[in-house]
């Protein structure tokens, strides 16, 4: 698609990073000073940048709009421009990062209301917002990755933002390292793409990725794919998210949901070019995306947080996301419909789970909730809409947008695509499970409240974004699939839609993926619903719902395979630098202080001393000469 300069307000669209960035900097510049009215700052820049995004898409009319900035490195044959590049897809994500983004900062009003460092909290969230609306907006693969670095700060800082809590100290740090080693495979990627094609942009990139060697486009996209990994938290790099949890509940809304979580997807479709020439690579993102949804949806059944059950959710959701745009251009769009959906209910259910640890004291473990729908009856209806969209329940948003993944991966023809497709609704029959274990388990059964406990519904700044997500839980799949199709939207980013030839009819998927959903909620409420809910967890359980516990053992496999040989090497590294190098340096500095110390001793300062050495010499040197005359 040609690309034009930019005209009209979309020319300005660089204050959609611009606005929330100052909003950052004035409040975390201005320190105490802007306690009392930091938070109406921070959320009016996100409103207002929401605002701008939608009249500039309103005005975008399907192009492809450049607007230049200035030039940010120009030295020898590398040149990086920086500026933005405004089409459907980025559009797609500002109104995502923005609209979410805003409805969060709200809620956030009420939930940080009594936690003296609020205002450091929203320069935090609006750090955040700027960084992403980089990732999203950058015109080249630089930008792109200065945006990524920020939101890995950002996400560091807000994770931790409760930093005296040493879980939340230590989450931070396993987000923040573990999200290190998906960038170092975006930055090698970057730096081959200038080796081999002498460009970063978008344009120069994908208009000559076709006349690279195969394996040279393989590795860009495997690199580009470990990138992704770190910041959508997909296997094998998925142990931190669940971790992060230990941040404010808004935090984990915005990671979550609309934000963090989706900059992996975004980098995926956004090098669609470049993994259209490889199909190693878009296989090696098929077989990430349904390894990680499976990992995702197990350890999510076996879990009593009720926000770690949502963060497991999130890794199993865009696992679902990283298998659609794996499987090329029958699935990209698919992919991002169920990432707009996912944004809103995902965005919902965190924000539910916020209002019930809001009226039970902090409370997160779910064997000590019940009962709470008579008291909580706007979060009840809220967080049930959001359940449902998400085990995709008929006509909700989940509904639409997962059973079109479903159906990309079996009309893929072959054996792979029946594998794939039964992995995703075993996946859904997992879903499920879980998240009926979730609702009956917190708002279902008896009463298992601690004392002291008076659940209460949570005031109207928290409930209104909450009512608004759950609106779109219920109609942003019709929508986007049915009203108004994304993938006329995208067309011209991935081309002109063509009609698929299902493999297998798409009402018979439906049915399927319905019937799989059913049993995964009627075992639910068979082990669950139907059972006293113990206060404690079982300790004799079987070895899958052990492993389950432990999210399959990610954690115990990244310190064997990694931490450890890691502390063992740089142990190692120390020993030789100290007795080798240090040693080799420090002995010649003491053979060197010693014999200078020793010849030291020789000068006495005595005229007789010296006198006598010389006469020493002198005979020694005549000596020598008689030997040799005589020789």
């Amino acid at each position: 698609m040609e690309t034009v300069p930019a005209d009209g307000l979309i020319a300005a669209s660089w204050l959609l990073i611009a606005l929330p960035l100052a909003g950052a900097a004035v409040l975390l510049l201005g320190g105490r000073r802007t306690d009392r009215w930091g938070h109406l700052l921070g959320t009016g820049t996100v409103v207002a940048a929401f605002v701008l995004g939608l009249l500039c898409t309103l005005q975008l009319d399907g192009r492809q709009v450049e607007v230049g900035l200035y030039t940010f490195v120009a030295t020898g044959s590398l040149d990086v421009p920086v500026g933005l590049l405004f089409d459907p897809l980025s559009a797609v994500f500002v109104l995502l990062i923005t609209g979410v983004g805003a409805l969060i900062h709200v809620y956030s009003i009420g939930y940080m209301a009594h936690d003296p460092r609020r205002r450091r909290f929203f320069a935090y969230l609006n750090l955040f917002v700027a960084a992403m609306l980089l990732l999203v907006l950058g015109d080249n693969y630089v930008a792109l990755y200065v945006g990524w670095e920020g939101v890995g700060l950002a996400s560091y800082l807000l994770i931790a933002f409760w930093h005296e809590r040493p879980a939340a100290a230590t989450a931070a740090k396993k987000a923040f390292i573990m999200n290190r080693v998906g960038d170092v495979g975006l930055a090698l990627a970057i730096f081959l793409m200038f080796a081999q094609l002498g460009t970063v942009s978008y344009d120069g990139v994908f208009g000559s990725v076709g006349t690279l060697a195969a394996g040279t486009v393989t590795a860009i996209g495997l690199l580009l794919l470990l990138g992704a990994c770190g910041k959508s938290g997909q296997f094998p790099l998925q142990a931190w998210l669940p971790d992060a949890m230990e941040g404010p509940t808004p935090v984990s809304a915005l990671i979550h949901a609309a934000t963090m979580v989706t900059a992996g997807v975004y980098l995926i479709a956004r090098s669609a070019p470049i993994y259209d020439e490889t199909p190693t690579a878009r296989a090696v993102v098929l077989a990430v995306g349904a390894i990680t949804l499976l990992i995702g949806a197990i350890a999510g059944c076996a879990q009593d947080d009720i926000k770690k059950v949502l963060a497991y959710s999130t890794v199993s959701q865009i696992g679902y996301m990283f298998l659609a745009v794996g499987l090329g251009p029958i699935g990209y769009v698919a992919g991002l419909a169920h990432l707009l959906t996912h944004g809103f209910f995902k965005a919902g259910l965190f924000l539910g789970a916020g209002s019930v640890m809001h009226a039970m004291n902090d409370q997160v473990d779910m064997r000590r909730f019940g009962g709470l729908a008579p008291h909580m009856k706007v979060t009840f209806v809220t967080f049930g809409l959001g359940y449902l969209a998400l085990i995709g329940f008929p006509f909700l948003s989940g509904f639409y947008t997962k059973d079109a993944i479903i159906e990309a991966a079996f009309d893929r023809g072959d054996g792979w695509g029946y594998l794939l497709g039964g992995v995703a609704i075993l996946a859904a029959g997992l879903t499920a499970f879980y998240m009926t274990r979730l609702m009956l388990m917190t708002f279902f059964g008896r009463p298992r409240w601690e004392p002291g406990v008076h659940p209460h519904e949570s005031p109207p700044v928290m409930t209104a974004p909450m009512v608004l997500l759950a609106v779109g839980s219920v109609f942003a799949g019709f929508l986007l699939v049915v009203a108004f199709p994304l993938e006329e939207w995208l067309a011209p980013v991935f081309g002109e839609p063509v009609e698929a030839e299902h493999v297998v009819a798409p009402i018979v998927v439906s049915v399927l993926v319905t019937a799989v959903m059913v049993i995964g909620v009627l075992t639910a409420w068979l082990f669950v619903g139907r059972r006293e809910v113990p206060a404690a967890a079982p300790v004799r359980v079987s070895p899958v719902t052990r492993a389950a516990r432990r999210a399959l053992y990610a954690d115990a496999v990244n310190e064997s395979l990694l931490m450890r040989p890691g502390q063992w090497l740089a142990r190692a590294l120390v020993f030789v630098d100290n007795r080798g190098v240090d040693g080799a340096v420090n002995g010649l500095a003491a053979s060197l202080g010693g014999s200078s110390s020793r010849l030291g001793r020789t000068q006495t300062g005595f005229v007789r001393s010296y006198a006598l050495s010389m006469l020493g010499g002198a005979v020694v040197v005549a000596g020598a000469l008689l030997a040799v005359t005589a020789g």
